[in-house]
């Protein structure tokens, strides 16, 4: 009985100073990966490319960065690697130091595949990670987490646009001492997490499966996992229009010059920042179904409104409100699917983590074929339809209540 209180409280603690370290982390990580969308620009004008071949090396990273995912968080759930976050990062830095260097188009394939590589490691070892320093607020926990990858990829074409563009190609280099940072702080991640997982095999059990909603059948569990699925496609498929061709969208219809497009991405991306952390906390006091309901549908009015705006203003107002509303889903859905599947949080996360960036890089690909076939504003017109999609959250069981009926039921005499 001891030892079981012992646990509990273990688990109980919060771990913010790491939860932060990670944030931090995953803001840095982002903050390189953006660095690929944001010099898009950039290569087409130096290499000559099309928007198929730009699509083809969004293609490349998604892919790379999607694939492993949900092995490596299969692979660390039954072995877990403490130091693998850093490792990943390391991936990372040397995809830096390619791209700032390539001169091949061929070159910049093969520095976006390392980074992606990097990615597929960092993400749902990262994520694992949060849900074991969450102290049972999951929500919270995968919200900070969250936020700082997606504060990083809203700073990252700011930082681009004052560097990259501004000085060159060859000055991305110097986002490799980001990388270096991350890689310290994830060295001293990785003691903690070794630590800890120390700590939890000598009292013979692992709180991270605690307080999970363990009562649904396997039915009904992969059923919502694929209902997760189709929400995590919709909601990707749209983000893919905006991340890899926003920008050429203000260009082409206002007129804009490259570094004004991407401050406007950048106050998109931002506003996804400040939509994530509320998506986390409101799942635990509200239920994570109401919260991806209103997140997916509620931003498909000023999707589907915003490709026949005539005023610069009114479109990135709209693009804001749509970044801030969309973003809230994602950290509903991981804890969601985390909740669904107990003692898989690795393997769950990579394929949740790795579904996003693989659907994001496919129709990366099949955007840029259609912008060439057709045109940029066909592409948003069509894309809109997709957040449509967020209609399907219906058939999603309400956990939260489930969970609150299943606990009457155990307190009844």
């Amino acid at each position: 009985m001891k030892q079981k209180n012992i646990t509990r409280q273990v688990g109980q603690v919060t771990a913010y100073g790491i939860l932060f370290s990670i944030s931090f982390s995953h803001m840095l990580n982002d903050m390189i990966q953006s660095l690929i969308p944001s010099i898009y620009p950039l290569l087409k004008g130096e290499f000559a490319l099309s928007f198929a071949q730009i699509g083809l090396i969004q293609l490349t990273f998604q892919m790379t960065a999607s694939i492993l995912q949900p092995f490596v968080g299969a692979y660390t759930d039954r072995h877990p690697q403490p130091y693998s976050l850093a490792l990943g990062m390391c991936l990372s830095l040397s995809g830096l130091i390619f791209i700032a260097f390539a001169s091949s188009y061929t070159g910049i394939l093969i520095s976006v595949a390392l980074i992606g590589a990097g990615s597929s490691i960092f993400h749902p070892e990262s994520s694992k990670l949060a849900n074991m320093a969450s102290g049972g607020k999951r929500g919270l926990a995968q919200s900070i987490f969250q936020v700082g990858g997606n504060t990083g990829t809203a700073v990252g074409p700011l930082l681009t646009a004052i560097i990259v563009v501004t000085y060159g190609r060859n000055h991305a280099a110097y986002f490799g001492l980001l990388a270096l940072v991350a890689i310290l702080v994830l060295i001293y991640v990785g003691r903690w997490t070794k630590e800890r997982m120390k700590t939890l095999k000598s009292l013979k059990k692992s709180v991270s499966v605690e307080n999970y909603n363990t009562h649904l059948s396997k039915r009904v569990v992969h059923r919502t996992v694929v209902v997760l699925l189709i929400l995590i496609f919709s909601k990707y498929v749209y983000l893919a229009s905006i991340s890899s061709y926003f920008t050429f969208f203000l260009i082409d219809k206002f007129g804009v010059s490259v570094k004004a497009s991407q401050l406007f991405l950048f106050g998109f991306l931002a506003a996804s920042a400040v939509g994530t952390f509320f998506g986390g906390p409101l799942g635990d006091k509200y239920g994570r179904k109401y919260v991806i309901w209103f997140s997916i549908l509620g931003a498909a009015p000023f999707a589907l409104l915003m490709p026949y705006l005539n005023s610069l203003v009114l479109t990135c107002v709209f693009s804001i409100i749509i970044g801030f509303v969309l973003s809230s889903a994602f950290p509903a859905i991981i804890v969601y699917a985390q909740e669904l599947m107990p003692g898989k949080i690795g393997m769950i996360s990579g394929l949740f983590y790795g579904s996003s960036f693989g659907i994001a890089g496919v129709m990366a690909a099949l955007l840029g074929v259609l912008a060439d076939f057709k045109d940029i504003y066909f592409v948003y017109h069509l894309c809109s339809f997709m957040l449509l999609l967020g209609l399907i959250a219906y058939f999603l069981p309400n956990l939260k209540a489930l969970s609150e009926e299943k606990a009457e039921g155990v307190k009844r005499p």
